[in-house]
């Protein structure tokens, strides 16, 4: 099966649905973990596998894709998977070239510069057409996963996505796209509603190919003060929420549960609560006792590991994951780490924080 890419029908049944658990609220007999970038460049055999390979070839091979999804369940007892791809898949159906360049990461070949390059985008979006790759690389992983644990689709957030698409490229400050927000923030909004359009149709795509939950990348809201994010981040955030799911509901898909994951935005936790997410993510710089004060009882959280913890010796990490799960309490909650894993980490660290989650959260709930 996992050769060709089989129909979005005929799932096989799912066999671990922790992660859904926790994610809806209801109770489970573990705290589910799984770790953003769990699929990357620590695991030996993801280099292998990607060695040849241009970086946005590898997104647009559904093959490829499946084979690195599955490559850390393989390894490790994790409870759900998240498809392979990569954010800036949407600025390129857009109609803007990106490049991965070897030692600097993601470059786009022409920024957007003037408020008048937005005529140069494609201002409406067939998704199927443009980013069919990844909705048959998340059937062929559905299919592939043979219901072990659920799978995760995902898209960058707008103001995300804005700012790698006027900086080029990354950036420590986003000064040149910030500058937009100030000197233009009628274009702002224009482009932030374009993206918005296109990200709501693209999660959507991914639940009619399999996705089971959906997990919003606002990677670059600590870049931004209270008063933008309230401006130029929030309000998309919000609409992307509604209207995934109002068109869930219209094309009869099954209502997944959605994470928003605004990293440093601390500022703005008790308005992520309310931004109609089940799941709000957390980076490592939020106390668990805070982030559950101020996101009330009716949210999930998912966090917050300091991914540098991996660093640690075997024992240290499984203290570590203790005294989170003791901030977070076992009950609405999802492990992670508070950012994605970097490259040199230690797959065998890996495994002794997915294994601590398991065992200490069981402990927990047996007392």
């Amino acid at each position: 099966i996992c050769s060709l890419v089989p129909s979005p029908k005929g799932f096989p049944e799912l066999k671990n649905d922790a992660f859904l658990r926790a994610a809806r609220g209801e109770e489970t007999e573990h705290t589910p973990v799984w770790c953003m970038r769990q699929a990357g460049r620590y695991l030996p055999e993801f280099r292998e596998t990607r060695a040849a390979q241009d970086f946005f070839a590898t997104c647009r091979s559904p093959k490829l894709c499946c084979e690195l999804t599955l490559q850390p369940l393989r390894r490790f007892p994790l409870d759900a998977a998240i498809i392979f791809s990569d954010i800036l898949v949407v600025p390129q159906a857009l109609g803007m070239e990106v490049v991965m360049v070897p030692g600097k990461g993601p470059t786009f070949t022409e920024p957007l510069k003037e408020v008048e390059d937005l005529l140069k985008l494609r201002q409406k979006v067939d998704v199927t057409a443009e980013l069919g790759y990844v909705f048959q690389a998340i059937t062929l992983t559905r299919h592939c996963l043979e219901g072990r644990v659920p799978l995760i689709g995902f898209s960058g957030a707008p103001w995300t996505l804005m700012s790698y698409m006027i900086e080029g490229g990354g950036s420590t400050t986003m000064a040149k796209a910030k500058s937009w927000l100030y000197r233009h923030p009628e274009a702002s909004h224009r482009l932030l509603r374009l993206l918005t359009d296109v990200v709501t149709d693209y999660l959507v795509g991914q639940v009619a190919a399999g996705a089971q939950a959906l997990q919003l990348f606002e990677s670059h809201a600590g870049h931004l003060g209270p008063e933008q994010f309230q401006d130029f981040a929030l309000p998309y955030i919000r609409d992307i929420a509604q209207a995934v799911k109002s068109k869930l509901k219209e094309e009869a898909l099954p209502l997944v549960p959605m994470i928003i994951f605004a990293k440093d935005a601390h500022y703005a936790l008790r308005d992520l609560a309310r931004a109609g997410y089940e799941v709000v993510g957390l980076d490592w710089t939020v106390r668990p006792q805070e982030a559950r004060a101020q996101t009330g009882k009716d949210v999930t959280l998912q966090g917050n590991l300091d991914p540098c913890a991996l660093y640690a010796p075997k024992e240290k990490i499984g203290e570590l994951v203790k005294k989170m799960l003791e901030g977070f309490g076992t009950r609405r909650y999802i492990a992670n780490l508070g950012h994605g894993l970097y490259p040199d980490m230690d797959p065998e660290h890996v495994g002794a924080f997915v294994e601590a989650v398991h065992a200490h959260s069981r402990h927990i709930n047996k007392q």
